[in-house]
Order: C-alpha cells, then sequence, then structure tokens
C-alpha cells in the first residue's frame, strides 16, 4: 500500500511540474518612470540701453557751449547716439568748463573764442589755447553735421572744388587719405586761402585759424569721435561722414570772399 501511494505521488508531481507555466513576472524590469519634457529656458532678458553720460558741472562765465544742432539719435547709423552723447556731453562740455575755470581774472575772460585760440597760441600756457581750440573747432564740426542740409556742393563751393581737386570724389579720397595719416590725435580740414582749397591735418585743438586761414570743413580724428561705431577703422569712418552726413549749405556759407 505504502509503495503504490508513494510511486503514485512522484508520478503526480512529475505531470504538474510538466505541464506547469513559468511565472516570469519576477524577471521583467520594472517600468521606468516617464519624466515630463523639460520646460525651454526663459528667454534673456533685453540688456538695457546704457545709461547717458552726464556732463561735468558747470563753471559760471561767458564760455557757454551752444547747444546741439539735432537730436542725438539723428546720425544713425554712421554715429550711434551714445557716440554724440559722449562726444558732446563729456569731451566738447569740458573745454568751457575749464576755460570758465582758467580765464578768470585775466585778459581771457573779456574775448571771445576765436580771439582765445588766437592770443593762446602765443602764450606759453598753453591750457588756454587747447581748451578754447578745441571748444571752437567742436562747435563747427557740429554744425556741419546738422541733418536736412544739401548732400553735395553747389555754385561757387562745386566750382572752387572742382577748380581744385577735379571733383567731389577726388577730394573725399584724399580728404579719407589725410585723415589716416593724423598720428594720435588731431583734425583734417578743408581750408580756404581766397579761391585756394587745401586739405591740411592739425594736432590737437589746433585749426586753420592760427595760420590765417578759413577752415570749412573739419573732421574730428579724436578716437572719442568715432571708436564705440568703428573702432580703430578711423579710415571708414571718415569715409562714412563725408558720404552721408556733412551738411554742405553750411560748408559753403563759411566761404570767405
Amino acid at each position: 500500500m505504502y509503495e503504490m501511494t508513494r510511486r503514485a505521488f512522484v508520478a503526480t508531481a512529475a505531470i504538474l511540474a510538466s505541464t506547469a507555466k513559468p511565472n516570469l513576472g519576477f524577471a521583467q524590469a520594472p517600468a521606468q518612470e516617464t519624466q515630463p519634457p523639460a520646460a525651454a529656458p526663459a528667454p534673456a532678458a533685453p540688456a538695457p540701453e546704457p545709461t547717458p553720460p552726464t556732463p561735468p558741472a558747470g563753471t559760471a562765465g561767458q564760455f557757454k557751449q551752444p547747444p546741439l544742432p539735432f537730436q542725438e539719435g539723428d546720425l544713425m547709423p554712421f554715429i550711434g547716439p551714445r557716440t554724440v552723447a559722449l562726444h558732446y556731453r563729456r569731451h566738447h562740455a569740458s573745454y568751457y568748463n575749464n576755460l570758465n575755470i582758467i580765464t578768470k581774472d585775466t585778459k581771457y575772460a573779456a574775448m571771445n573764442l576765436e580771439q582765445v585760440v588766437v592770443e593762446g597760441n602765443k602764450d606759453t600756457d598753453k591750457r588756454f589755447f587747447n581748451n578754447a581750440g578745441q571748444a571752437l573747432n567742436h562747435e563747427l564740426y557740429w554744425e556741419m553735421l546738422k541733418p536736412g542740409g544739401a548732400k553735395a556742393p553747389s555754385g561757387r563751393l562745386a566750382q572752387l572744388i572742382y577748380d581744385n581737386f577735379g571733383s567731389l570724389a577726388d577730394l573725399k579720397t584724399k580728404m579719407v587719405t589725410s585723415a589716416s595719416n593724423v598720428f594720435g590725435s588731431g583734425w583734417t580740414w578743408l581750408e580756404q586761402s581766397g579761391s585756394k582749397l587745401s586739405i591740411v591735418n592739425t594736432l590737437g585743438g589746433d585749426s586753420p585759424l592760427t595760420s590765417g586761414k578759413n577752415g570749412l570743413l573739419g573732421v574730428d580724428v579724436w578716437e572719442h569721435a568715432y571708436y564705440l561705431d568703428y573702432e580703430n577703422r578711423r579710415p571708414e569712418h571718415v569715409k562714412a561722414l563725408l558720404d552721408n552726413l556733412v551738411n554742405w549749405d553750411v560748408v559753403a556759407s563759411r566761404l570767405k570772399a
């Protein structure tokens, strides 16, 4: 009886083992947790516009800086508003401020800018000449860039340019070349002496006035006039100015008999 029961048990267990289906659930890798897509980064906020420079503290005196004959952004895209602001509010303004300080109780206090330039050029103290020269040069410069005038010379000025240079294009080319050769800081001028027009370079605050000539057109080649817009590409700046910004009506109005 025992033997029969044992054989029956073994046979039954074998049958069960061969017919049972394996449970593979324990071998399956757990499902990975789904991550939501990463949100796109927020766009960077635009950089704030630079704060325009403030002029130096003014000093009471007779030398007054004239207002700009245009808005600071009117020379775009050839000269940017930040360049104009720094040039006019800081550099140009400082010359009047300095003049009012150094000329107090001197003979220069009763003179106009032209007289200070001429007399100061004879003085061993060059502060009077340097500051008056730069103040005057910049007055001529800003006035010459006033928008709205003729983009090419006409009348007597056009004839003088033709007689002395052959064409306006030749005049511009020679001025760009001349301005490129100024070593350091200074100005490149179209000057008049009677019917003779010439291109000359001056250093610092000098101008044709000190040699008895008439400055018709002056290009500032100090770096503060162009570096923010053109870096060290001075010829590119001078060409852009001559081609696009010169008010030839103003230049013509400076002609002398």
